[in-house]
């Protein structure tokens, strides 16, 4: 009976989606006490003449910017250093609040003022920086946005899909591209689309290697019997966009590809499924490897053992008695991990570093800056953003640990230079103690270890359409607990 009514729900479901429209083009382009996590500090101490016709176009082009959208477009003009003029103007003896889903943000913010102060040792600014907790971030600019004048200057903040529906398309943050950043990504302001990436984080399939399960597939995470431990999907959205873009032609196509490496009995397991969900990849109007990606994702969400927080699956895979077990988490995570008798980092395996592994290896979603519409400090918002994108120091709060991507190559380049993560599981004398530290980098990952990467427009276009598919999974079914 279960059954049944699952399979009229999914057909009430696609049907829906049909009248609604649906596609898998590709677009060109990551609970009461929001302020859970809040620190305030106190720091002392010759041109040429246009055609007609442009010169009537640029004035309606004007007109439609606000303010603070003129400001920015100003501000892509410049570099750092002028930026940083326009900062010390605005918000000298000034408080700035900030907002973001990472709490580094307090740690970035009194390297910006010594910046700005070794340009007018005068200057000071107080701030605070807030980290909402349950995805409540959303709830809290959107409050924000309806005041004349904003609280907060910028957000730093992930998922790309609540990104895009309810912040930039309701106008309440805007994009800023720095000159600096666009110039090191060989590329201008006004060429370049899509968001401001500060890093891409992964969560990448790791494995505890003290039994004899074998994980060189990525279908070896969905197969018989495999619980893997994952952040649930209701608890950290931005791991539903992963489910999503597994549907996108090129992901879908990396799991047909994979499934086709499986040995003939492996195969045949899982052909069942992919062959169920033939029609409702078709009433989705995904691609031609459609189904791949639907039955991987209907056998994940069926059999993924659900946590509250990567922390703790990190913590039960390092340990000896979890043999056998697997799981997707975020790969920075090992970072803190201290050797015992029962806990080691040799315990445990990436699944992409291992020589014959075939298959996705893992999801990178970005944390992404903007300027807020509303904000009071929209020149400071501005220099700040390109201070944390555009200098080893500004990034640093985050560069230090392993598994977060600068998205400008040359301070990508300095961090690796700084800290060495590529190095970080060998001794002084180059000696491997930890392979599994060792960072292969964000040119690695995004292609031999095809980490799947979140596209804000693309999981905005299906989050009704696949949305609601995985949606009637999840709720007659459910993930493993």
């Amino acid at each position: 009976m279960k059954k049944k009514v699952l399979s009229l729900l999914l057909t009430g479901c696609l049907a829906v989606s049909m009248l609604a429209g649906c596609g898998s083009t590709a677009s060109t382009g990551s609970d009461a006490a929001p302020a859970a996590d809040t620190t305030t500090t106190t720091t002392d101490s010759a041109s040429t003449e246009a055609p007609a016709a442009q010169e009537e176009a640029a004035p309606a082009e004007e007109e439609n910017l606000t303010a603070t959208q003129q400001i920015i477009k100003e501000a892509e003009g410049m570099t750092l250093e002028e930026l940083a003029q326009k900062a010390i103007e605005e918000s000298n003896g000034a408080t700035f609040y900030g907002v973001g889903n990472s709490s580094r943000g307090k740690s970035a913010l009194p390297l910006f003022i010594e910046y700005l102060q070794s340009i007018d040792p005068s200057y000071t600014m107080e701030f605070e920086w807030q980290q909402p907790k349950n995805n409540k971030i959303f709830e809290q600019l959107t409050a924000d946005s309806l005041k004349p004048t904003g609280t907060f200057a910028m957000t730093l903040i992930q998922d790309g899909n609540q990104i895009e529906s309810k912040m930039v398309q309701q106008g309440i943050l805007d994009t800023f591209i720095p000159k600096d950043w666009a110039e090191a990504n060989g590329t201008t302001p006004d060429a370049y689309e899509g968001y401001l990436p500060l890093q891409t984080l992964n969560k990448v399939f790791m494995y505890n290697c003290t039994g004899d399960a074998v994980y060189d597939n990525c279908w070896d995470f969905v197969g018989e019997g495999v619980h893997a431990l994952y952040m649930d999907i209701d608890s950290e959205i931005v791991g539903k966009n992963f489910l999503y873009m597994l549907t996108e032609d090129k992901y879908a196509s990396w799991l047909k590809d994979a499934f086709d490496a499986l040995p003939a009995e492996e195969q045949a397991y899982f052909q069942p499924t992919i062959d169920q969900m033939a029609t409702d990849a078709s009433d989705l109007g995904l691609g031609e490897n459609g189904k791949y990606a639907l039955a991987w994702i209907k056998l994940w969400v069926e059999s993924y053992n659900a946590q509250t927080d990567d922390g703790p699956i990190c913590n039960t895979l390092v340990t000896a008695s979890a043999t056998d077990q697997a799981g997707l988490l975020v790969y920075s995570k090992l970072r803190s991990v201290e050797e015992s008798a029962d806990v080691s980092l040799n315990n445990i395996k990436v699944a992409a570093y291992q020589d014959g592994y075939t298959g996705i290896g893992g999801y990178g979603y970005c944390h992404y800056l903007f300027v807020t519409e509303n904000s009071p400090l929209p020149w400071t918002a501005c220099a700040f953003i390109a201070y944390m994108t555009c200098t080893e120091d500004g990034f640093s709060a985050w560069g230090k640990d392993m598994g977060g991507y600068s998205a400008n190559p040359t301070v990508a380049t300095a961090i690796e230079t700084t800290y060495n993560h590529s190095k970080g599981g060998c001794d002084e004398s180059g000696n491997v103690l930890y392979d599994c530290k060792n960072d292969r980098g964000y040119d690695w990952w995004t292609t031999t270890g095809e980490l799947v990467l979140e596209d804000p427009k693309y999981c905005e276009s299906v989050s009704f359409t696949v949305g609601s598919w995985i949606e009637v999974l999840t709720k007659y079914t459910g993930a493993e607990e």
